[in-house]
């Protein structure tokens, strides 16, 4: 996900590694903070990959800058991330929601509504922390207050979910494809 953040985040613009940073870590920070030692390395291998443009500028005090910039190749490859992202970044929550900040990218209101409707079926699996016997353990059976209460938060962030998946599907629908 960080790479998809990285692309995300330059095709609006240009940003210094610094400026990236922050905006990664505004995105997920509280919940998977990015190091250096993380994202240096993945602005390398975007930049040997051909995805990335790195310039120097004069920084505001007296120490350079490298300014990063997507190439004509980095926007294909968000695109194309976009367009048929990973099983894991539909099911688990903050990979969706990474996918989510970048999907207005996909010029294509038809392809932004497959990316959602794989999340919605996702949704509609029944499924849990907790299996007794193969089955999920539901909120009313979770045995103690603790988890019971994970239960119901996740049910009630999940029917908000899908209602928000409803209603934005039927505006995509409505929107005529570019």
């Amino acid at each position: 996900m960080l790479e998809l953040s990285i692309l995300g985040f330059l095709y609006d613009q240009p940003l210094h590694g610094y400026e990236l940073k922050e905006r990664i870590t505004a995105l997920s920070g509280h919940v998977r903070p990015v190091s250096d030692g993380a994202l240096y390395p993945a602005i390398t291998r975007l930049t040997k990959a051909g995805l990335l443009d790195q310039r120097t500028e004069p920084g505001a005090s007296a120490a350079p800058r490298r300014v990063l910039s997507l190439t004509a190749e980095g926007r294909a490859d968000l695109l194309s991330r976009l367009r048929a992202p990973k099983d894991v970044e539909i099911s688990d929550g903050q990979r969706f929601f990474t996918l989510l900040a970048f999907l207005r990218h996909l010029p294509d209101p038809a392809e932004q509504a497959a990316v959602l409707r794989r999340r919605q079926a996702f949704l509609g699996t029944p499924s849990s922390f907790f299996y007794e016997g193969g089955e999920p353990v539901r909120a009313e059976g979770a045995g103690d207050v603790f988890r019971e209460g994970m239960l119901r938060v996740a049910r009630a962030t999940a029917v908000e979910e899908k209602r928000w998946l409803a209603d934005a599907l039927a505006q995509l629908e409505a929107r005529p494809g570019d």
